[in-house]
């Protein structure tokens, strides 16, 4: 089920929000700890309201994977619940959804094609690279 608060709808953002979600921002992402606490890191985060997903490229060894990979493990459905944030000034945006590590090549170079096309730069070949694939369902913000 697609949840959204008033504005922002996920699939159907207005065209404020999702501009802000096309320009270059350091985003976070956060993921649960095994203990159920945040985990907070910084991120390159691409939105895709078309198919409802947020994405964000990672090494499959670091410590916001594992904790997805973890939380996939016990939560029911297989996924984890994450937020992935960014700001400037007064404008805000957060996305929230359950993710999942996906590790096939398509979902790799698609969403490396897509970081490519928001941050201006090709990320350096990285045979450890994987995707935290984000369906989204909220959306929050003042764009």
């Amino acid at each position: 089920m697609r949840v959204s608060n008033p504005g922002h709808d996920v699939l159907n953002p207005t065209p404020e929000y999702l501009a802000f979600w096309r320009e270059r921002h350091v985003c976070t992402l956060t993921t649960p700890r095994p203990d159920g606490s945040p985990h907070v890191v910084p991120v390159g985060v691409t939105y895709d309201p078309g198919a409802g997903l947020a994405r964000v490229i990672s090494n499959k060894h670091s410590k916001k994977v594992r904790n997805v990979l973890a939380a996939m493990e016990s939560a029911p459905g297989g996924s984890a619940r994450v937020a992935v944030c960014q700001m400037e000034g007064r404008r805000w945006a957060t996305l929230e959804g359950c993710a999942v590590v996906r590790t096939d090549e398509a979902s790799v170079a698609e969403a490396v094609a897509r970081y490519a096309e928001r941050y201006g730069r090709v990320p350096s070949p990285n045979p450890d690279r994987v995707v935290v694939e984000i369906t989204l369902d909220r959306a929050m913000g003042r764009a």
